[in-house]
């Protein structure tokens, strides 16, 4: 069954006693230092609207304050909002009662902790099985089944070291391992590589990249990194001081920047490797004219110019995931794409 959508709406979180008594001014513009110096509480987040789509990668971004593990941690309720809903097939979340929570915690939704979250006196598999082992999954089964996601992280061999056996990157492939045993439909990701060192983080890009491919999870994840956001996000959300600055996918924030704030962001971005092909292409006016040269919608800029330049041509056809044209591109589209002006 296709993951489903979750759906944030005008939601609202004040830390403090009196939280609900400020959402109305808050609403009407009281800042956040304002909140903070005149009445004692904390704005986590304002008015906050996302919709995140079923089986993809959304990516919650933004520095350290901004209220993005705020958020994450509202999806599964493990902080309650002041105001808002978090709806998940038409279900709010915010309105669940204990045994419905903790059904959903148990069986929809799976978390990766940025400090890897393994217990340090259980072996790669007995942390893998975790989350099935709390379920009541009879033995043989989740152990089966964790073996076939040990496996797929690149762990093969390692099932009966400790924690403090593996380096950084290891750990965080158990706890994706594990996180995938349970099958949930959300996939929740928190700061879940920072802590690890660039190559690494990387090699953990890419693992999650080929395996969304097949699973077609519905992914949040977290992280104060511009680069990861742009390779990872199907949609990018950016935050700052608890508000929603800009939303869409990497070619929407990168070419069109809402204010001075994202474009201070996305000033050095090397255009030509995070922008797809599929987000420049124009309608194929002329099926029958379309070029024989064909390029995957999925490419980016780079790739895209050096299929045109070997094959000598000026124009080429977009393909779809299905393969089937889908628009087309031009040369000098494409090089236009990665000038910036100053306008």
């Amino acid at each position: 069954m296709a993951s489903q959508s979750i759906e944030i709406r005008s939601l609202y979180k004040i830390f403090g006693p009196r939280g609900r008594d400020f959402v109305e001014a808050v609403t009407k513009g009281m800042s956040k230092t304002e909140l903070n110096k005149e009445h004692g509480h904390v704005l986590g987040l304002k008015d906050i609207n996302i919709s995140i789509p079923g089986g993809s990668i959304t990516v919650i971004m933004g520095l350290s304050g901004s209220g993005k593990s705020t958020l994450i941690r509202h999806i599964n309720r493990l902080i309650d909002p002041t105001s808002g809903e978090v709806l998940y097939g038409g279900t709010d979340v915010c309105k669940m009662n204990e045994e419905e929570l903790r059904e959903f915690r148990r069986h929809k939704t799976a978390m990766v902790f940025q400090k890897f979250g393994l217990l340090p006196h259980r072996t790669v598999l007995q942390n893998t099985v975790y989350g099935l082992e709390i379920q009541g999954v009879p033995k043989s089964e989740r152990e089966a089944r964790a073996d076939i996601w040990i496996k797929r992280v690149g762990l093969e061999g390692f099932s009966n070291h400790y924690p403090n056996q593996l380096s950084g990157g290891m750990q965080q492939r158990v706890g994706l391992a594990r996180a995938l045993t349970n099958d949930a439909d959300i996939l929740l990701m928190d700061e879940a590589y920072s802590a690890l060192d660039p190559l690494i983080r990387v090699d953990m890009q890419t693992v999650l990249l080929d395996l969304q491919k097949e699973l077609k999870k519905t992914v949040v994840f977290i992280t104060h990194d511009l680069d990861e956001a742009l390779r990872l996000g199907d949609k990018i959300a950016i935050l700052r001081d608890g508000e929603v600055i800009q939303q869409g996918t990497a070619a929407d924030i990168v070419l069109n920047p809402a204010n001075d704030y994202i474009e201070a962001f996305v000033k050095e971005v090397n255009r030509g490797r995070v922008i797809r092909i599929d987000a420049l292409m124009e309608p194929l006016s002329n099926p029958a004219g379309e070029s024989s040269v064909r390029i995957p919608g999925s490419h980016n800029v780079e790739e895209g110019m050096r299929v045109m330049t070997e094959n000598n041509v000026t124009q080429a056809t977009v393909t779809g995931e299905n393969g089937m044209p889908a628009g087309r591109v031009s040369l000098e589209g494409l090089v236009r794409c990665l000038v910036r002006t100053n306008d």
